[in-house]
Parts: structure tokens; sequence; C-alpha cells
């Protein structure tokens, strides 16, 4: 196996990185299907990604926590969205990751080093290799500022309610939202529907609108604000 390029090994550092065994890092940056992966060769990002993952999770739910007050169902949906692969192939790319992916030719032909999913993993490992590196107090420094501009901005806030209620039942491992119409009044040009939605187990919202899919957007956000 060959040894870490010293331009990545610049990079790495450049990023924050402190690099005690090189392997691990290649490790971090290895995709399945680099030449030598595998048995009997070098070993690819999966199980570091796999530690990452948990701890940019700690890392961030922590952050959010101490940043307010919201509720459970609210620290959900911004976590969510706060370690999804989508912002951290996003981050990836700010720091310039994507040319020091270690692909298979074929792999980089198909334009891996610019999926999402590639650069959301590798993301992910980087942070296992930090972890294992240094602990977890330099991996959640160096997330907090990866992550600085998605923590204090507007990542995960701005849902439509439909969706926001949605992922609140399943984090609070409760029922899907149901939908029902319950009324609906005046001439077809001029309806107002009311719609009610409710969860089992938890309770029910109602608003009226002018069309049911409207009507079902504001019974949901009723829903988040009395039970959310």
């Amino acid at each position: 196996m060959s040894g870490l390029d010293p331009v990545t090994g610049e990079w790495l550092e450049a990023q924050g990185f402190a690099i005690h065994n090189p392997t691990v890092w290649l490790e971090a940056l290895t995709h399945g299907s680099f030449n030598g992966a595998g048995p009997g060769g070098a070993s690819d990002y999966q199980r570091l990604e796999f530690l990452g993952d948990r701890v940019l999770g700690l890392a961030v739910a922590s952050w959010l926590f101490r940043a307010g007050d919201g509720p459970e169902g609210k620290l959900s949906q911004r976590l969510n969205a706060l370690v999804s692969g989508s912002t951290c192939a996003r981050i990836a790319r700010v720091i310039g990751l994507p040319e020091h992916i270690r692909l298979g030719k074929q792999a980089r032909d198909d334009g891996g080093a610019d999926s999402d999913n590639i650069l959301g993993d590798v993301m992910e490992a980087l942070i296992g290799a930090c972890f294992i590196e240094q602990g977890f107090d330099a991996a959640q420094a160096i997330i907090y500022r990866l992550w600085a501009q998605e923590l204090e901005g507007d990542v995960g806030k701005a849902k439509h309610p439909k969706s926001a209620l949605q992922e609140w039942a399943a984090g609070n491992r409760r029922a899907g939202p149901v939908y029902e119409v319950v009324d609906r009044s005046g001439p077809d040009h001029a309806a107002r529907f009311t719609v009610r939605v409710s969860i089992r187990n938890v309770g029910s919202a109602e608003a009226t609108a002018t069309s049911k899919s409207e009507a079902e957007k504001l019974a949901a956000k009723a829903f988040l604000e009395r039970f959310g």
C-alpha cells in the first residue's frame, strides 16, 4: 500500500487534522473501488464512516441542545438536516476534499469524486479518523469550525409543516399523521375546507382554508405549535 501523498497530508493538516498514523487517514480517504482496497490491501472508509457518523451526530446534538430551548421535535429536525449526506458533501466540497479521495479509475470516470454519497461518507470517515487520532474534543472542535455557517444559519429550520410533522412523529416514535376533511362549505368557486390532522395517542388539530392542501398545511402547523 502506498503512503499518504504529501500534498494530501498538507491539505489534511491545513484543515486542522493532526496526522499521527498515516494509515488511518489513508483508510478514511479510500473508496472500495480503489486498486488494492479490500482483503490483503488497503481498508476502505466504511468502518471509519460508521464511527464518524456517530461522532458528528453527538457533536451537533450537543451544540443544538446548548444553543436554545427548542422542543425535541425541532431539535431532531435540525439535527437530521445538519448531519445529512448532502450537508456533509457540501462541506466536503468547500474544503476541497474531492481531489484527495482515492477512487478506482472507473468510479472516478463515473463522477465518483463529485457524488454526494461518496463525499458525505468520506467527510464522516475523516471525522472518525480524527476521533481515533485526537479524541472527541478535537473532533468536536473541527466539526464546530467546519459546520459553523450551517449551525448558525437556517439549515433544518424552514420546512413544510406537513414534512416537519411527519418527522416529528417519526422522531417521537408515533404513528404517522392522519388528515381528514371534516367540513366543506361554500360554492365550488369559493369553497372552504376544514381539515383535521391527528396522531394516535397524542391529539389533533384543525384548520380551515380555501383549498384542501392549504388546510392540511395549516392544520399540521397548528398541531406542531400545540404539541411540538
